[in-house]
């Protein structure tokens, strides 16, 4: 894991430093200690990899420094101490909108009544991304509380962009709830779209304008604008591999089909019948079609349709069986997940894999429950960490057993064969003297001398090597000691991932088989409907039989 972060953080500083040469005005000084570590630490945090950074926190300098103390310690756990620090952010002079976001944030996640006080504060003196973001956080305490009004005067405020349209998307979702009539969520819905439009961010931008429109086409729907509802179904994008869009089809055949527009309300259904069953408004449309045929006059084509949903249901009950049994054996999280990660696809067809595999398309669709992303991030980063402390005790064991063959290597050497090199040195040291006091001539005197001067320097070298030798056997001992203890509490550790890991696992296999027995009743709910829409084709025809009238 910590090698992966330090590739990705590499290849970042490797980006920045062609960056800053390249274009034409970039700063050409290089950064400072300071400016890397405090990089170092905001990239850990962007991508959830901590581990790594959790000893710099008390070494981060500059104006930043707190402000990413503060994440540090939210991020690892330590919320009571993040909140003090957040705290003093705020009174400080820099960074105050964020810290007062993020601790409204926190605060909001444990119900505290303070939390609206933060994200006020952050709605006034925070520029326009994050003031619009604390104030879509206020709307929704507004709003949790039953104040509608208060969170459209919050939202009413904020400048226009992705934060807004949510905002409105939510306050639509209660005025639908709570009205009569659907002209104040489709006005919610309109401010919505026009809020939406405004976000740079184009992916983003893209899938809540989707997402809005299917609301707005199925409120049109419901209050009985069909042409209303058709132009905002119209509007959705059918490059979508999702839920959104098959659904947004099943709405626009069945607005088609209340103008009565048979023959085009069926085109919109066989395009969604290409969608895995998985995906609300596919089983409907499979059942629309029969409909379809019928009101076109054609009661064989119709009874065909209804033979042909019935048999698509019972071979989607069986993909659920098989699906809920692989769950039951291999547990959730290797059998959607794992999985789902290695089909043999090639990179270039990936983006069609959720159209033609059921087990993604049940996934996609598990992942739309809060709970459901919860328990599978808890499950991930369990395995994460439980895959890191695996090879960390590898790693141990592989320097335990080099630490050992170490000291194997030192017992068997002779004890003393620094002594008996040193023996050498004295008796060389001798003879070199008894040369010296013999008539030389220059030449030979600075040859000698030379001599001299290395054999010294030699014997100093080996004095201390013999010395080194000597403590190395236990300098060994206490890295040998101190590798077992870290394997120790490695493996400890370990041990107590893996009982989190199989809670975890545990929780999320409940999750998924409970989403697998509804999506199977559903199923068996619309195999009923489609049964019965045959059983009432063939009464039909049997009752014109016996009139002796044309069905």
């Amino acid at each position: 894991m910590k090698d992966v972060f330090l590739k990705k953080l590499a290849l970042v500083t490797f980006g920045l430093a062609i960056t800053g040469s390249g274009f034409a005005g970039a700063s050409k000084e290089p950064m400072s200690a300071e400016q890397l570590r405090n990089g170092l630490v905001r990239f850990a945090l962007a991508n959830n990899e901590l581990a790594p950074v959790l000893n710099s926190a008390s070494r981060l300098e500059g104006p930043s420094a707190d402000f990413l103390r503060a994440q540090l310690l939210l991020a690892s756990g330590r919320t009571e101490d993040a909140i003090s620090e957040l705290k003093a952010v705020i009174d400080g002079d820099y960074h105050r909108a964020d810290a007062a976001l993020l601790l409204g944030k926190t605060l909001l996640h444990y119900q505290d009544p303070e939390a609206q006080k933060w994200l006020e504060l952050a709605v006034r003196v925070g520029g326009r991304e994050t003031g619009s973001e604390a104030g879509f956080y206020l709307a929704e305490l507004h709003r949790s509380n039953g104040h509608s009004e208060k969170a459209g005067q919050v939202l009413g405020g904020l400048a226009a962009g992705y934060w807004a349209a949510v905002g409105y998307m939510n306050l639509a979702s209660d005025y639908a709830r709570e009205d009569l009539n659907a002209v104040r969520a489709l006005v919610s819905l309109r401010v919505a779209l026009a809020m939406a439009e405004q976000d740079p961010e184009v992916s983003r931008r893209k899938a809540l304008t989707g997402r809005l429109l299917v609301r707005a086409g199925y409120l049109a729907l419901q209050n009985n604008d069909y042409d209303k509802a058709i132009s905002f179904l119209e509007g959705v994008s059918l490059d979508g591999d999702n839920n959104l869009t098959a659904q947004a089809l099943y709405f626009h055949g069945l607005a088609l089909s209340k103008k009565g527009s048979s023959r085009a309300a069926m085109q919109s259904w066989h395009r969604a019948k290409k969608y895995p069953l998985a995906y609300p408004g596919v089983a409907d449309s499979w059942i629309g079609m029969g409909r379809g045929y019928d009101l076109s006059g054609y009661l064989g084509q119709s009874g065909e349709a209804y033979l042909a949903a019935t048999a698509a249901f019972e071979s989607e009950r069986v993909t659920l069986r098989n699906l809920a049994e692989q769950i039951r054996e291999g547990g959730a999280y290797n059998t959607l997940l794992a999985k789902a990660r290695d089909t043999g696809v090639e990179w270039f067809l990936a983006d069609h894999r959720i159209k033609t595999q059921p087990r993604i398309a049940y996934l996609h669709e598990l992942l739309q429950e809060p709970e459901a992303q919860k328990a599978v991030s808890r499950v991930a980063e369990l395995d994460a960490v439980g895959s890191e402390l695996e090879r960390e005790a590898r790693d141990l064991d592989v320097f335990i057993r080099s630490l050992k063959s170490q000291l194997t290597t030192l017992s068997r050497q002779k004890p003393d064969v620094v002594g008996g090199l040193l023996s050498t040195q004295r008796f060389l040291h001798k003879e070199l003297s008894a040369l010296s006091a013999q008539p030389l001539s220059a030449i030979q005197r600075a040859r000698l001398d030379a001599v001299a001067e290395t054999l010294a320097e030699t014997s100093t070298d080996l004095t201390t090597f013999g010395r080194s030798v000597q403590n190395q056997p236990l300098e060994l001992e206490r890295l040998l000691a101190e590798a077992r203890s870290l394997k120790s509490s490695t493996e400890r550790l370990y041990g107590q991932v893996q009982v989190l890991r199989r809670e975890a696992d545990r929780q999320l296999d409940e999750l998924a088989l409970e989403f697998v027995s509804v999506q199977d009743r559903r199923m068996v709910l619309v195999q009923d409907k489609a049964e019965q829409q045959i059983a009432h084709l063939y009464e039909y025809l049997a009752v014109s039989k016996m009139e002796g009238r044309e069905p």
